[in-house]
């Protein structure tokens, strides 16, 4: 079973994003894999993390997305912290990116869910 961390936080700090989970999980040990998906059900997007040899969760719900929306007006990777560690949440703008033009007026991801990336991401998906 996977396991799966809920970010809820976020900040901005000397032109940085940075992102705290809603638990305290000082003890896990996650390793950035580079890959972005979506959760439809849930209004989600999810960072894939390597955990003790297996993929991990990385949640990032609706209530985070402007934040995800200045990170890719910045084309610049967040950063997750972790217990005062702080880890480098790589090609997340870029698959972000990506993704955002994908589900524009698709379907496929369910129309709530494209209503919202939509609504939210708008000045991104205007700008292409």
């Amino acid at each position: 079973m996977r396991n799966v961390y809920v970010v809820d936080d976020y900040r901005f700090e000397n032109d940085e994003l940075y992102f705290s989970l809603s638990k305290n999980h000082s003890k896990i040990q996650i390793q950035p894999a580079g890959q972005v998906l979506t959760d439809s059900d849930e209004l989600a997007f999810i960072y894939v993390v390597e955990e003790d040899n297996e993929y991990s969760y990385l949640q990032f719900p609706k209530k985070v997305w402007r934040a995800l929306v200045e990170m890719i007006k910045k084309k610049k990777d967040s950063i997750l912290i972790l217990d005062n560690e702080s880890i480098l949440l790589h090609n997340f703008s870029n698959e972000l990116e990506m993704l955002i033009y994908n589900i524009e007026g698709n379907g496929n991801y369910g129309d709530e869910f494209v209503q919202a990336v939509e609504e939210t991401f708008r000045e991104i998906l205007e700008a292409q």
